[in-house]
């Protein structure tokens, strides 16, 4: 049949602007994250069951498992609706998911840059954690093995010196205090004893009303604070190196996303326009 002059060439009707590499590659690409965001929720829930006391890991602004299983949740949410929107090719949904990633960069971003304005109040950050986990010591035995790891690993005791321990009710050095514990510090404050086959947990005992000079024959005076940004100074290069790779997949997942999703949507609108053509023209006889 002929073609009416000026008419724009027809596309056969298996024709399609939408690209399968553009549109499986999205659809994998977020399946990998829907993958993760299950993990992340499960682990979340479980740590959370395995808490036994409301008061785990109160020295944090956020319990580390409710903000696993909320961060869980939204990434389940936002890659739901970028899997079924490639896979679909709902312009909705990928508009949606586009939009949620722009916001989610935005946000990184501008933490990164109140993190770099604010770095000056990153020491004062640090002292109100090591004081906070001070005080909850005892509440949480994760909490408490991590504090104890991190006074053996860095030869430190407190958070400026031993006797902050005396903020802890158990450790305090008040004459009310029935503690068998009072005016002590843990275990982990001891200098190390060669040879020893037997860790002796009362090693710290009265050790808070021993003066720096005295005190210093039997654990470790210095605190962590001081100890921890010594390390970080040492360690910059190292540092860097994890934040970088760690930083990487949190700003490539956003950008890969809106750019895959941008494209297959005007793909999709493409492929909206040419079958509207093709149902306006197929009854034309000059067409």
């Amino acid at each position: 049949m002929a073609r009416r002059p000026g008419a724009p060439a027809a596309y056969g009707e298996e024709f399609t602007f939408v690209s399968p590499l553009v549109k499986y590659l999205l659809f994998f690409f977020n399946m990998l994250f829907w993958v993760i965001s299950m993990v992340m929720v499960a682990v979340g829930v479980y740590a959370r069951l395995m808490k036994h006391a409301e008061a785990a890991l109160a020295c944090l602004a956020v319990d580390p498992a409710i903000l696993l299983i909320v961060v869980g949740i939204l990434m389940f949410l936002l890659t739901f609706c970028g899997c079924i929107g490639s896979l679909r090719e709902n312009i909705c949904l990928l508009q949606t998911f586009s939009l949620c990633l722009t916001i989610v960069f935005l946000l990184q971003l501008a933490a990164g840059i109140l993190g770099f304005v604010f770095s000056d109040k990153a020491r004062g950050k640090v002292s109100e954690i090591i004081n906070n986990a001070i005080v909850h010591y005892r509440d949480d035995l994760d909490l408490q093995n991590l504090i104890d790891f991190g006074q053996k690993k860095f030869s430190c005791c407190g958070g400026n010196s031993y006797k902050d321990w005396s903020q802890n009710m158990y450790f305090n050095c008040s004459e009310d205090n029935p503690s068998r514990e009072r005016c002590s510090v843990p275990y982990s404050c001891c200098l190390p004893t060669p040879n020893q086959a037997v860790i002796n947990t009362m090693c710290g005992q009265g050790m808070q009303a021993l003066d720096y000079l005295e005190a210093g024959k039997v654990i470790y005076t210095n605190g962590c604070i001081d100890k921890l940004v010594n390390w970080i100074h040492s360690n910059l290069f190292l540092l860097g190196g994890v934040a970088l790779g760690l930083a990487i997949p949190q700003v490539t997942y956003p950008l890969v996303g809106i750019l895959l999703s941008q494209i297959l949507v005007n793909q999709i609108k493409d492929q909206i326009k040419l079958q509207l053509y093709n149902q306006q023209h197929r009854a034309d006889p000059w067409y």
